[in-house]
């Protein structure tokens, strides 16, 4: 594919992702999309295929690209399981902020209750990222960095669970922070650096053992 195309897809993609969040995908039309990104149906539907298809590969643009950095960091031998969780903790403090518009629209789809085709798909390329953060959690544990106890899943709900909390219901956050969390400037320079000390803080408290000269 020439430039020119992979160029006018992203676009696609860009507006898409936007259309999504804002609308839900039961909201948002093809037509919609189309016609804020300036393409006719033909070729939207030449790339996509169906409005399923366009809001898959919005997903799936955004969670491969995050999975292929954290099996660089899970397979980094040359630094602690400890380091790799805060490196992935301000890999993830980035894009809840930097993707705020995808976290919606991410969060939305996920906590509708309906099985499809559409939320396998969706929930199986989420879950192979849970499984590089599952495979850093439990080589710490079996070289012993790690309390023998550790609850791994809890460990990934308290983690993704924070940030769906204080993104995705900004009136109650907003008003128990004392900031609008909506305010991008917020987000970015009192937002991320919170999110991301707390959660270092938090889960080196529970994870590391005292004993590990690692860390």
């Amino acid at each position: 594919m020439d430039k020119d195309k992979i160029d006018k897809k992203d676009h696609i993609l860009d507006v898409a992702e936007r259309i999504f969040a804002e609308m839900g995908f039961d909201g948002a039309s093809t037509r919609m999309i189309s016609g804020e990104a300036g393409v006719n149906m033909a070729m939207l539907n030449y790339y996509f295929g169906s409005k399923e298809g366009l809001f898959f590969a919005v997903i799936e643009r955004k969670i491969t690209s995050f999975q292929n950095i954290l099996q660089n960091i899970g397979n980094d031998e040359n630094i602690s399981a400890w380091k790799k969780i805060e490196s992935y903790i301000e890999l993830y403090g980035e894009r809840v902020v930097n993707n705020n518009c995808f976290q919606k629209l991410l969060y939305h789809e996920m906590s509708m209750n309906r099985r499809t085709e559409l939320s396998d798909k969706i929930r199986n390329i989420l879950m192979k990222n849970v499984s590089e953060l599952f495979k850093i959690l439990q080589d710490g544990i079996d070289s012993g960095e790690f309390k023998k106890d550790t609850d791994m899943q809890m460990v990934v709900a308290t983690m993704y669970g924070t940030k769906n909390f204080i993104v995705n219901t900004p009136l109650m956050s907003s008003t128990m922070l004392g900031y609008d969390i909506q305010d991008d400037k917020v987000l970015e320079e009192q937002f991320k650096p919170r999110i991301k000390t707390y959660l270092k803080n938090l889960l080196k408290a529970y994870l590391v053992n005292e004993n590990d000269n690692s860390k």
